[in-house]
């Protein structure tokens, strides 16, 4: 397989050596021609491709929160830091006994010797945005003991981990997603610490690790888990030898212990959760890059057993890539569209069903989305948490903003959203990578 993607990238990458404004000045003329909005909905506007020589770059540089500033809530919610301090926290998880689980993770380091300059100019760009850092391979325990809002108690929970993403608890096993593994650990109720050794349960793709982030989510039964696995590449320019059980979501059964792909042609699953009155599997996917501002949507769907969505060879459905070569007609005449794109670029990541939230009645009915933000779009999309209605288990209408702010007027990055999750009250939980921060988001009227 070969795309055309390289030889932008080569360029890109002496121009970053040679300076920032270069780049700028080079990369200015690709602009998004439909408004943000036109990339979202159960059908969004699909323009004609617009590739350049140049890759659009536009990241959002790092500023942080100053002392004492925070998102922005829409009306009738309210937020406020649940804890701060962290180190890169990543995704959230919730144990029975209201304990958050946070893992603390970034890009694992890696000596493979096939990574090329796509991975190159990649890390370049995340390191713009203060991702090109040491990952802390731990997770954390937070624990809000008087029900404030506010986690009092903070442990290092368990270490000896490989860029620890997902978290599931099964009985009386801990499942942690790393980078190259699942692994597990014996877990008991109000444990604040675990020394226990992690076990390997299954290998999971690694190499470049293009993607690395790989979440779990357990079947409501506890009999299967559900293990996202991104792509090596953004459309294949590796080769298709190292996507091999890539861009997909594996199945893991408990008692059997076997692996099984589930759906695959999905560029970058990351967000996983049960829809509540259907009980279907949803997902949050990253779509590739390099075609234009105005392509292609990232999207939320629900996942088919043995569906496949389209990557490398299509996207949206059955829209050809025509920088994939040679042409796989067969596939893309399977390629499944997906049920609603939430915006181009906009890196949406972590997603919670609010059905079981304690918030305002209009947040209740939906899904919210992080939105992590966009490094190939001009002008910038997502750095939000987004709010899409949902109505006899699909969703109905725009989506809608719930936490803002996360650019500054000068569209640096204060924070950047990732997973999310409901707390024991009822409230919304967002991850804060960049701003090192797990935000609470709750009802408007909230006392204690």
């Amino acid at each position: 397989m070969r795309t055309r993607s390289k030889l932008g990238l080569a360029a890109l990458a002496v121009l970053l050596l040679g300076g920032a404004a270069f780049v700028r000045f080079i990369v200015y003329p690709e602009h998004a021609t439909l408004d943000a909005s036109a990339g979202q909905g159960a059908s969004p506007t699909l323009p004609a491709p617009n590739p350049t020589l140049m890759p659009t770059v536009n990241i959002a540089r790092v500023a942080r929160w100053e002392k004492g500033a925070k998102p922005q809530a829409a009306a009738g919610l309210q937020v406020a830091a649940f804890a701060d301090g962290f180190d890169h926290p990543r995704w959230l998880y919730l144990l029975p006994n209201g304990d958050v689980l946070v893992a603390e993770a970034n890009k694992p380091q890696t000596d493979d010797p096939s990574t090329g300059v796509a991975d190159w100019v990649a890390d370049k760009v995340k390191g713009f945005a203060g991702a090109g850092v040491k990952s802390p391979d731990r997770i954390v325990l937070l624990r809000d003991k008087d029900g404030d809002g506010v986690a009092e108690e903070r442990h290092v929970f368990l270490k000896g981990l490989h860029s620890p993403f997902g978290m599931a608890l099964v009985g009386g096993d801990l499942y942690v997603a790393n980078a190259d593994a699942l692994v597990k650990v014996p877990y008991q109720p109000g444990q604040t610490e675990i020394t226990a050794t992690p076990e390997k349960v299954a290998d999971l793709p690694a190499g470049i690790n293009h993607h690395w982030t790989k979440n779990v989510i357990a079947s409501p039964d506890g009999q299967k888990l559900f293990v996202t696995v991104g792509s090596n590449s953004n459309v294949g320019e590796n080769g298709l030898d190292l996507e091999k059980g890539r861009a997909a979501i594996w199945e893991y059964t408990v008692a059997t212990k076997q692996m099984r792909e589930y759906a695959t042609g999905l560029r970058n699953p990351n967000g996983l959760a049960f829809e509540p009155s259907t009980g279907k599997l949803w997902t949050a996917v990253n779509e590739r890059d390099e075609i234009g501002s105005d392509l292609v949507p990232d999207y939320v769907t629900s996942v088919q057993e043995g569906g496949f969505y389209g990557w490398p060879w299509a996207y949206w459905g059955q829209h050809v890539d025509e920088r994939v070569q040679p042409p796989r007609p067969d596939l893309v005449a399977k390629a499944l569209t997906p049920d609603y794109a939430v915006g181009t670029h906009t890196a949406s990541l972590g997603i919670a069903f609010a059905m079981d939230s304690k918030l305002p009645e209009a947040w209740r009915s939906g899904l919210f989305v992080a939105q992590h933000g966009s490094w190939n779009r001009r002008p910038k999309s997502g750095y939000k948490v987004i709010y899409v209605p949902f109505k006899d288990g699909k969703p109905a209408g725009q989506p809608v903003d719930a936490l803002t702010g996360f650019l500054n007027a000068d569209e640096k990055a204060q924070g950047r959203p990732v997973g999310v999750i409901l707390d024991k009250s009822g409230a919304l939980l967002v991850s804060d990578d960049v701003g090192k921060t797990v935000w609470r988001v709750s009802a408007g009227s909230e006392r204690y």
